[in-house]
């Protein structure tokens, strides 16, 4: 029978049609069941350093290269030299080991990896080289949390990171990504090896570009209170499922194309970043993200991720795995949320 408090830890699944938690426990996936444990149940499933020999993070460490990059697997590499598609894969892979198996700095593979990303930071501070010369605070600001994650935190390089960050800011508040403002027919070859193009601050903000640049600053607690975050914060949560200004991504049906690790902006990662930020579930945006997840959660208690293959009744084994990681960033949120309004946060 449970507690009284138990129940208590609890009162967010009331919130849904279904509990997620058992499903998610019943997964089969160690690492799942370790995070559900820990993050839904409030319990300590042990130390983490177990997940870290699971034969998929194994096969992931493998391959890290010398100098701790991941190699890109594509062609591309060899067409466009201009970008940098090992400092892309090593993003993508850092990712997996951070966010799906809990590694960080203590492991030397993060630490090389970390060094490989702070060898692609400007002298203005910006992590650059997937747009060429161009700046990219889109997978700056996706880099830097992943890196304060790993406990990367009171790095001075991070540091300058978040600083330069909040210098390209739009006179709106948001970002966006300059080279996005850039006319098709001047997008030649030669534009991504040229000198980074700076934002246009007049322009409206780009919610692909705020969803990603804010990321950093909500893990980061010494940045989580500034006016500036809060600013951008409003931003983010004032584009739900509506379509971006600029071309990339640009139509709504992105905002409920679901992965994890979080890589683009969608209403996911938008409520993960507004639950670290204090949100509550009473804030009129985060409430109509929040009715989206409740009218639209399966009869196993997860949700479909959207990148599902249409004409199969069932999802594949792969699917299902990412329909269980997304199941358990989605639970999470409703936690953090919950518990925002229990301590009286910003709603």
């Amino acid at each position: 029978m449970s507690t009284q408090a138990e129940e208590g830890e609890r009162i967010w699944a009331t919130h849904l049609r279904l509990d997620p938690l058992p499903t998610l426990l019943a997964s089969g996936n160690r690492a799942i069941y370790h995070f559900a444990r820990r993050d839904l149940l409030r319990e300590d499933p042990g130390p983490v350093e177990p997940l870290w020999e699971l034969p998929v993070a194994q096969r992931i460490l493998k391959k890290q290269q010398e100098d701790g990059s991941w190699r890109y697997p594509g062609r591309n590499r060899q067409i466009y030299t201009e970008t940098n598609y090992d400092l892309l894969e090593t993003f993508r892979q850092l990712g997996l080991l951070i966010e799906k198996f809990a590694l960080d700095r203590r492991h030397h593979a993060v630490e090389k990896a970390a060094s490989y990303l702070f060898s692609c930071q400007s002298v203005e501070g910006d992590i650059r080289g997937i747009l060429g010369s161009q700046y990219m605070p889109y997978y700056h600001g996706a880099i830097l949390e992943l890196l304060i994650k790993a406990g990367y935190g009171d790095d001075a390089r991070v540091e300058r990171g978040l600083q330069w960050l909040l210098s390209v800011r739009q006179d709106n508040g948001g970002w966006i990504v300059p080279v996005q403002a850039v006319p098709p027919k001047e997008k030649t070859r030669e534009l991504w090896s040229a000198p980074p193009v700076p934002p246009d601050r007049s322009r409206p903000f780009s919610h692909l570009a705020t969803g990603m640049a804010l990321r950093p600053f909500a893990v980061q607690p010494d940045y989580r209170h500034l006016g500036s975050v809060a600013l951008a914060a409003r931003r983010l949560k004032s584009r739900f499922f509506l379509p971006d200004k600029y071309n990339d991504r640009k139509a709504p049906a992105y905002w409920l194309k679901f992965q994890y690790p979080f890589w683009w902006t969608n209403l996911l990662t938008a409520l993960d970043t507004l639950s670290l930020l204090g949100y509550g579930p009473d804030d009129e945006d985060v409430k109509s993200g929040l009715d989206w997840f409740l009218d639209n959660q399966q009869n196993d208690g997860l949700w479909r991720t959207s990148y599902e293959q249409s004409s199969r009744a069932e999802p594949s084994p792969r699917e299902r795995e990412a329909m269980l990681w997304v199941g358990l960033a989605v639970a999470r949120v409703f936690v953090r949320l919950q518990g925002n309004r229990q301590v009286g946060h910003l709603a």
